[in-house]
């Protein structure tokens, strides 16, 4: 694909883009017009991230006696940072 038919290739993706508004059909057309080809979206069968499909874990808060040490240690570390002028 050379330069001209780069820019023209971009300027269509901007403005018939689904994402920007733009008619899924129209654009499916003008890709094929460009020699390119559309991705299929993952389906959920297919998908090899499975990564959403784990159990949602809820962690329980911390003991008071460390989120007040979490506290004193970040306070300490803001006031070493603070600047003198």
């Amino acid at each position: 694909m050379n330069e001209q038919q780069r820019s023209e290739f971009r300027a269509f993706v901007r403005e018939h883009h689904p994402d920007r508004g733009g008619d899924p059909e129209v654009f499916k057309a003008g890709l094929a017009r460009f020699g390119v080809t559309a991705p299929a979206p993952p389906s959920p069968a297919t998908d090899p991230d499975d990564r959403y499909d784990a159990p949602v874990e809820v962690v329980p808060p911390l003991p008071f006696a460390v989120r007040v040490g979490v506290a004193l240690i970040r306070t300490w570390h803001r006031q070493r940072r603070r600047r003198v002028e």
